[in-house]
């Protein structure tokens, strides 16, 4: 057989024991001279075992690699170095100067612009619907044979290091992926160099290889990963103009001719939980995975057993789905845009919304906040970041999602924060001075104190003059335990719950796409600056009629630039809300007190011709401390006397509702659930008691008193919850899922309550 032969026959292999069976027949697969290391090194695995940790994010990999080999096609096509100043210097603007793509964003193209540049990247998937295959297919520049081992198959060589429209510059050839092909870790390579690029060294040859793990031998440490080669050590090769490779009409998957480009199949992948019709999920997690893409990508169902109207689908990236989906899914007026700069270093956040009964999961998983750049996610912080104390969104944990725009990162700040598989992030400090700055504006957002107010309002609000009997007793129980009164007098303590005003009708707010204005709300001018303790931040507001997203939306985003005495500072954070933009800035380093300092704020955007301009002046000021209030001390709070009048320093008593069994689905109970805790985002805590708890409704059978058993049950669930409120405000972990504890714990003690609260107070002393 041929070498096109032996390639057509590993392209329709859909298993690794196909692939096995035709290299064993040819006599390769046991003869170690067709073998190479991959890499040239013989210790590679320490390198390519050390990569994405899913098998999700490993295919993103091979993903971003065919969108880099799309745009270095067209860059050397029309014979740019792209390694120069007169080629792109950006991803977006590579997009937009090669695909006419407006700032390099896919929300500004059609849908079926989209799908016409989609044909250059194709994801299909064939095989079997258990241990599926997948194959990467690209009409990017392609690589000659004798290239292969340089490129493709090379490991830490600095290949796109200095080409600055690119996303693959850590050079690992995508390895990531094949810790997650079947038992040998098999895929196969195919590729050409496109004619059109006018090479020296160009062969017009096909060039293909199967790279594959090898087990350790004799005294070898760990396995290896080597790649097929002819007996004279080099890429095997053969003459022909094209070759089927491209899908045709379903089922069928290699059909259409491809006349260059690179061809990649992963056999037997093990993607999980991602295995149904390449359309639903897969494209899903994807689009989550590349929030923002750069080119799209074609995918193509060609398993058998798959039914649906519909075979092949466009990834456009998250935020597109997003944006088409807004109407549907998103709560009114979201998303916003914010600015943050840390470190000299700025970031664009998009926040949105879900609304109540969206369906996230088709847009997220456990993603509370992504960071991306160029488009790709590159880590995520769960969302239990939103349940922190310092955060008090538990209402909203899983509506809210943040996408964090880190493109104009640094290189030494992008390499400090990420890891080079672009899946996880550092713990350092950079880390925490984002999250910090994230939980601020994530608990200071008007739209979400608003939005979670109006939540809470459906879930407890008409309720809470019910529960104010059962309060009162818990409160007076503890008053007259000294044990549980010293146990709880110091601890949590709160205000009212929440306002409530009629919040159930948030007012849809109607911006302008493009601003119209963008004023202070007050002047301060150097006769009269506004005053700022040199140790903290200064916060302004300015009017406009922008819409939330202008400054972080895909299609003509606004821009928003600050300098002081003329020079861009950095540490500030901008947060645009139905017409309000707040800046938080802190003062210059080097500041002293009584300095005024002339700041000048520019927000513009490609249709304004004249941007708008505001000056204004900050008096620095001696320092500030921040006082707190000694444990215990009562404090009256404003508002006049009356029977609702609280101190600020009660007790921090929870609100406390009886749930039943109809609504069990909204509180995720079963029969067995005792109690469910959600912070109010207030400094208090909302109590939820299933009292058609299986072990509760047991012994209220036949028993002559079943309120007071009922009260019981109440009481002793409501103080086993301040008894675990009170040990988890000490833990130091901010992640910790409190709710999910007081869940366990709650569940596992219910069978215990009545019986022990019944009996153990009948004992005696013998």
């Amino acid at each position: 057989m041929d070498n096109k032969g032996i390639c057509l026959d590993l392209v329709n292999a859909d298993s690794e024991q196909e692939v096995i069976s035709i290299l064993d027949n040819l006599g390769f697969w046991e003869d170690p001279k067709y073998w190479r290391y991959y890499g040239d090194k013989e210790n590679n695995f320490s390198t390519i075992g050390n990569q994405q940790s899913s098998a999700d994010t490993a295919l993103v990999e091979k993903l971003v690699n065919s969108v880099d080999a799309v745009l270095m096609r067209e860059c050397l096509r029309s014979g740019i170095d792209p390694e120069s100043l007169d080629g792109p210097q950006s991803v977006e603007s590579a997009a937009e100067d090669f695909f006419g793509i407006k700032n390099g964003r896919l929300a500004n193209l059609n849908a079926m612009s989209r799908t016409k540049i989609a044909e250059n990247i194709c994801l299909v998937a064939t095989g079997s619907t258990k241990r599926p295959c997948y194959s990467i297919i690209d009409k990017g520049e392609g690589q000659s044979p004798l290239k292969l081992p340089e490129t493709f198959l090379s490991l830490n060589d600095s290949n796109k290091l200095r080409i600055p429209f690119v996303q693959g510059k850590f050079n690992m050839g995508s390895t990531g992926s094949l810790q997650f092909c079947g038992e040998n870790n098999l895929q196969l390579l195919i590729s050409k160099r496109d004619p059109q690029i006018g090479d020296i060294d160009n062969e017009n040859l096909w060039g293909f290889t199967v790279i594959r793990k090898e087990p350790p031998k004799g005294n070898m440490k760990s396995s290896t990963f080597k790649y097929l080669v002819n007996d004279e050590n080099n890429i095997l090769s053969f003459e022909s103009k094209n070759l089927p490779l491209f899908p045709g009409k379903h089922p069928e998957a290699y059909v259409k001719p491809m006349e260059w480009g690179t061809f990649i199949k992963l056999y037997d992948y093990d993607i999980q939980s991602y295995k149904s019709n390449i359309n639903f999920d897969l494209n899903y997690r994807l689009s989550l995975l590349l929030p923002s893409l750069t080119l799209p990508i074609r995918l193509f169902e060609r398993r058998l057993g798959y039914k649906g109207h519909s075979f092949e689908s466009t990834i456009s990236g998250l935020t597109v789905r997003l944006e088409e989906d807004k109407r549907k899914n998103m709560e009114k007026n979201f998303p916003s845009s914010d600015i943050i700069s840390i470190k000299g270093q700025e970031m664009k956040v998009q926040l949105y919304a879900f609304k109540k009964d969206a369906n996230v999961k088709n847009y997220k998983k456990n993603e509370g906040i992504i960071f991306t750049i160029n488009g790709q996610s590159h880590g995520y912080i769960p969302t239990s970041f939103f349940r922190r104390k310092s955060v008090g969104m538990t209402y909203l944990r899983d509506s809210i999602f943040i996408i964090v725009d880190c493109t104009d990162f640094d290189r030494a700040t992008t390499e400090k924060l990420f890891m080079n598989s672009r899946d996880r992030l550092r713990n350092n400090d950079i880390k925490k001075e984002i999250e910090s700055e994230l939980e601020n504006l994530v608990k200071n957002h008007r739209g979400l104190k608003e939005l979670r107010e109006k939540r809470r309002r459906e879930e407890i609000g008409e309720k809470l003059e019910d529960s104010k009997p059962l309060k009162n007793m818990i409160e007076d129980i503890i008053r007259k335990t000294p044990t549980l009164n010293s146990l709880f007098v110091t601890g949590n303590r709160i205000n009212n719950p929440f306002n409530l005003e009629d919040t159930g009708n948030i007012r849809e707010y109607e911006g302008k796409e493009y601003p119209t204005y963008f004023k202070l709300t007050k002047e301060f001018n150097e006769d009269k600056p506004k005053h700022c303790p040199i140790n903290h931040k200064f916060r302004l507001k300015f009017e406009t009629d922008a819409l939330n997203d202008y400054f972080s939306r895909d299609t003509y985003p606004g821009s928003f630039e600050i300098k002081c005495f003329g020079q861009k500072i950095d540490g500030h954070r901008l947060n645009l809300w139905n017409g309000i933009a707040t800046l938080t800035c802190p003062l210059p380093e080097n500041t002293d007190v009584g300095d005024i300092i002339k700041y000048e704020v520019k927000v513009f955007d490609e249709l304004n011709m004249d941007p708008f301009i505001n000056e204004f002046n900050i008096l620095a000021d001696k320092e500030a401390n921040k006082t707190k209030g000694k444990p215990g001390k009562r404090v009256s709070p404003p508002g006049g006397k009356g029977k609702n009048r609280q101190t600020s320093q009660m007790l921090a008593m929870p609100e406390v509702q009886e749930i039943n069994k109809e609504k069990w689905e909204s509180h995720q109970f079963n029969k067995e659930s005792g109690l469910s805790v959600l912070d109010n985002g207030e400094g208090g805590y909302d109590f939820f008691i299933n009292m058609d708890n299986l072990y509760l409704l047991a012994e209220l059978k036949n028993k002559p008193e079943p309120d007071i058993l009922k009260s019981q049950y109440k009481f002793g669930m409501v103080l086993i919850g301040l008894g675990l409120l009170n040990s988890f405000e000490k833990e130091e972990d901010k992640d910790i899922d409190i709710d999910k504890q007081i869940r366990k714990v709650s569940q596992a003690i219910a069978p215990m309550l009545l019986p022990m609260i019944n009996n153990l107070g009948k004992l005696q002393a013998e």
